[in-house]
């Protein structure tokens, strides 16, 4: 789904889920914007959908839309009324809808506290679409039914992901007219502009570099606003949603070597003080496998703002310590 259609979309949806909705069951509220004309969900279907996930402040939680990962699951039975189940037995495919799950409710039949998110909320929003629905044929046998939902979804799967290949070169180029860059290319392929070359000391094999940056998609979300997955600054983790209050917000120590090839070979184009923004294409990033945690899809490109904050040497004590005889474990890839 291209982005404005995506930013279209979600804004029609929010508009028209401030009104009309239907009551359900177990406090459930409901709205169908748009209806395919499809026989509806059942139990043992297995469902490809697309949703957005809010708050009742409209605070979005999670949105597939903008992640370019829609969901794909079997939809069970329903363990009370007014569950996820339950509200998946309202739509059919091709439906696009807004309901309320009641917080209440869960909470009561669960009997777990709410979400952290919505603590203060009496309802949990969800905006959905509901892409595909496959269903099992009368007399089907179980294991022909699967294989068939595994291949079909196989096939869709390798389908999205050889679309996101074929298409990284174009966003990178969008990326860059968009933002009126003037970027330089390495010979690896990263695309870089450099803000403030700092010092001639740069980073080599040794030193720690405490960096400050933000990654970002090159995708807007649906809002609009740059969709932030990781950023050391806590002011901008406030600002795209991603504060986590266990999380250390100052500059971050990297070793050369520890983070993606990208990352690694952008913060040695610079020296301290020194400011780059860079244009990580997949092949230097998370590549086909993308990073799933992170929201990050298969073949996807990437920009991080860097500074380099401070050098840090090896001290002589440290370079005369004997090895270990096992490797320390790598740091978590960036």
């Amino acid at each position: 789904m291209k982005k404005g259609i995506v930013i279209l979309f979600a804004a029609t949806l929010g508009l028209a889920a401030c009104n009309n909705y239907k009551k359900g069951p177990g406090g459930l509220m409901y709205q169908i914007h748009k209806s395919g004309g499809a026989e509806k969900i059942k139990e043992g279907d297995i469902v490809k959908i697309n949703f957005i996930q809010k708050t009742e402040k409209d605070s979005t939680i999670v949105s597939t839309f903008d992640l370019g990962q829609p969901q794909i699951f079997p939809v069970g039975k329903k363990a009370y009324e007014g569950d996820m189940n339950d509200v998946l037995y309202l739509f059919g495919e091709g439906d696009s809808a807004t309901f309320k799950l009641n917080l209440d409710t869960m909470a009561k039949h669960s009997g777990q506290p709410k979400p952290p998110a919505n603590a203060k909320d009496t309802y949990m929003v969800f905006t959905v679409k509901i892409e595909k629905v496959l269903k099992k044929a009368a007399g089907e046998a179980d294991s022909t039914f699967q294989k068939k939902a595994q291949e079909f979804f196989q096939k869709d799967y390798q389908a999205t992901i050889a679309k996101a290949k074929d298409s990284e070169a174009g966003k990178i180029k969008k990326f860059i007219e968009d933002n009126s860059l003037k970027t330089q290319t390495t010979a690896s392929g990263l695309h870089y502009v450099i803000n403030t070359p700092g010092s001639a000391q740069k980073p080599v094999a040794g030193d720690t570099i405490m960096l400050n940056y933000t990654g970002k998609l090159l995708t807007k979300k649906a809002n609009g606003k740059d969709n932030i997955f990781d950023t050391s600054i806590e002011s901008v983790a406030k600002e795209a949603g991603k504060y986590n209050a266990m999380a250390k917000y100052a500059p971050r120590p990297f070793t050369i070597g520890a983070a993606i090839p990208g990352f690694d070979e952008a913060y040695q184009l610079i020296g301290k003080g020194g400011k780059i923004t860079v244009i990580i294409p997949s092949v230097l990033g998370y590549g086909e496998g993308g990073q799933p945690q992170a929201g990050i899809a298969p073949f996807s490109p990437l920009c991080f703002e860097i500074e380099v904050v401070d050098i840090k040497k090896p001290s002589a004590q440290a370079g005369a310590t004997i090895a270990p005889i096992a490797p320390a474990a790598p740091a978590t890839k960036k």
